[in-house]
């Protein structure tokens, strides 16, 4: 006997429910991204700072 794709953790679901929310995440999974979501691919750089490139001192009460 083969296992199922989806399983109910907790509770009963009838199998119209489980339909339901398998032909969702279906739908989800074959769905393309939008324009704009595929223009944005990131940060044009890191978030945070390397320490060893930076400059020696910096004052304590500069922004950067």
């Amino acid at each position: 006997m083969s296992t199922p794709d989806i399983r109910v953790e907790k509770g009963h679901a009838e199998p119209e429910e489980v339909a339901a929310i398998t032909a969702i995440l279906l739908a989800r999974a074959a769905a393309r991204p939008s324009e704009p979501a595929l223009a944005h691919r990131g940060r044009p750089r890191a978030g945070w700072r390397r320490l060893e490139r930076e400059g020696g001192f910096r004052a304590p009460h500069s922004w950067r």
